[in-house]
């Protein structure tokens, strides 16, 4: 896994903004969980959007019905699937590790966080952060940062096209959450802010993971073996 375009999730031009991005993200969602810690009602700019988004008719509605599916158990196996065999259709194992890993701890730190917070919608129902809205927004950010190091983009433009990736998909998931009164628009703010903090360090796990195993390989690898091989080729000639 080591060598090659492939190689590296994170591109080392990236590190450096991503890790500020993910810095900031990761304090948001942690003033939004202490304001909201406990709480089982809209905020001021909650109640105001979802006067906006809430209840809305055909044929918006579908489309937020299927943006939501996306987030859904079912719907992001599918979407996890898909994503992971394009990875492997393309030769890229470490991709499909990460694609997988950054899903799972993305979903995963969301699912912690929910009872540490105690945010609640429509009676117990845990809302912060979204799951639904970090799910699709990882899928997102994972699929821009391979694409930006298969395409070799610079810290500048790189950097925009993953934060613009994260941002369209976090916006689309938050209003359809929004939309169909699953979450306040706050909670969506949280999910989002949880992807962009959670990526950057998945990426960095998978990446330093494989590394290490591709040097213990290499350094598995009996220095003789060449040479050996090199001699059993001569007396073959020989003979």
């Amino acid at each position: 896994m080591a060598g090659g375009p492939e190689s590296a999730v994170l591109p080392p031009s990236l590190r450096r903004a991503l890790g500020l991005i993910a810095s900031l993200a990761a304090l948001v969602v942690l003033v939004f969980g202490i304001t909201y810690a406990d709480d089982s009602e809209p905020g001021a700019v909650d109640a105001r959007i979802w006067a906006v988004v809430d209840g809305v008719g055909p044929p918006w509605r579908h489309v937020a019905v299927v943006t939501d599916f996306l987030g859904e158990p079912v719907g992001a196996v599918l979407v996890v699937a898909a994503v992971v065999t394009g990875c492997l259709l393309l030769r890229g194992p470490r991709a499909a590790v990460f694609v997988v890993t950054g899903a799972g701890l993305t979903v995963g730190t969301t699912t912690l966080l929910k009872p540490v917070v105690g945010r609640t919608i429509h009676g117990d129902n845990l809302s912060y952060p979204s799951g639904h809205t970090a799910f699709l927004t990882a899928i997102a950010l994972m699929v821009s940062l391979l694409a930006a190091g298969r395409l070799g983009l610079g810290r500048a433009v790189g950097t925009a096209f993953v934060f613009a990736a994260g941002l369209a998909a976090g916006a689309t998931m938050g209003w359809a959450q929004v939309a169909m009164g699953s979450h306040y628009a706050t909670d969506t703010l949280g999910g989002w802010c949880t992807a962009l903090a959670v990526l950057p360090v998945s990426a960095w796990l998978v990446d330093r993971t494989a590394d290490r195993l591709a040097d213990r390989t290499t350094a598995g690898r009996p220095a003789y073996e060449p040479a050996d091989r090199r001699a059993d080729a001569g007396r073959q000639e020989c003979h």
